[in-house]
């Protein structure tokens, strides 16, 4: 009875140090065996894996591509025109000794943080030697290489791989933006005014060509009118004049009736003659021919 007293609680203590001194590395993830804070292993295959109990632990390293957000920052470009550069970067722990040994027990949080300062820094430097049009511009892959180029060498000290990097986003700052707003307002208020100007200017063109067509056009009429109306004015005396050849009584005839005509219209209109006027020879002949 003693005896299994005994036995049973080493046989415990040896369970649990043997559970103790087995750990798995998941084959997303890299492991650090520490003794008293000091690197004494690296677990980089996933599987079973061994350290001394109570002397030893064990920290754990994401394996895959990591995500990192970088704070947008404000950068002035060599046309000193503002802009807000919102980016984020892809990066992997590709020394994990190194990156133990740089970052101490703050782990990727740390990383993060000073990889996100060198991210910031190269990223400030590259896009202030360019002009705004160039990081506005659909084809920018240059500019982010360069940066991802730069901050690979700066990271390295971390124990950390800087795969890729990539601008989400370019802005006017929101006072450059509403300036800019405005100016473009302006620029479209001049435009539209240009161009009622323009169409004015157009319209008066098509309206003084109408004015001056329809000017021609009626003086062209009227001289053909006068033409007309000369040719057959004239052709009018000439047959006057031929008539009056053939019979110079009857052409006086008619001329006299003609004057009756014109002379004698209806309304109240009167008309004071001697008795013995020439104007009514006609009228005084029996015969209807001129009286002497």
């Amino acid at each position: 009875m003693r005896k299994t007293t005994f036995i049973l609680p080493v046989v415990f203590l040896a369970i649990v140090g043997v559970l103790s001194s087995v750990f798995i590395v998941d084959e997303r993830e890299r492991a650090l065996v520490l003794q008293f804070g000091r690197v004494v292993a690296v677990k980089e295959e996933p599987g079973l894996a061994f350290k001394i109990p109570l002397i030893q632990e064990v920290v754990r390293y994401d394996d895959r591509i990591l995500s990192i957000d970088v704070q947008p920052l404000e950068v002035t470009p060599l046309d000193d025109r503002r802009l807000v550069v919102d980016a984020f970067a892809r990066y992997r722990i590709s020394d994990l000794e190194q990156f133990r040994q740089a970052v101490g027990v703050g782990g990727i949080p740390v990383a993060e943080d000073r990889l996100d300062r060198i991210l910031r820094a190269e990223t400030r430097e590259v896009l202030g030697s360019v002009s705004s049009r160039d990081i506005l511009s659909s084809d920018r892959a240059a500019l982010m290489l360069r940066i991802r180029n730069s901050a690979i060498a700066e990271a390295r000290a971390l124990g950390v791989n800087v795969i890729d990097v990539r601008l989400k986003a370019t802005d006017l700052p929101q006072a450059n933006l509403e300036a800019t707003f405005d100016r473009m307002k302006a620029e479209r208020e001049r435009e539209a005014t240009d161009e009622r100007a323009r169409g004015n200017e157009a319209a008066q063109r098509v309206r003084a060509q109408a004015d001056r067509t329809v000017v021609e056009l009626v003086s062209d009429a009227n001289r053909e009118a006068e033409i007309i109306r000369g040719e057959a004015d004239a052709e009018r005396n000439a047959i006057f004049a031929e008539a009056f050849g053939k019979d110079p009584e009857f052409f006086e005839f008619y001329r006299s009736l003609s004057a009756y005509e014109r002379a004698l219209q209806g309304g109240n209109s009167s008309m004071v003659l001697s008795p013995d006027s020439e104007f009514f020879n006609y009228l005084k002949s029996p015969t209807g021919q001129a009286t002497q």
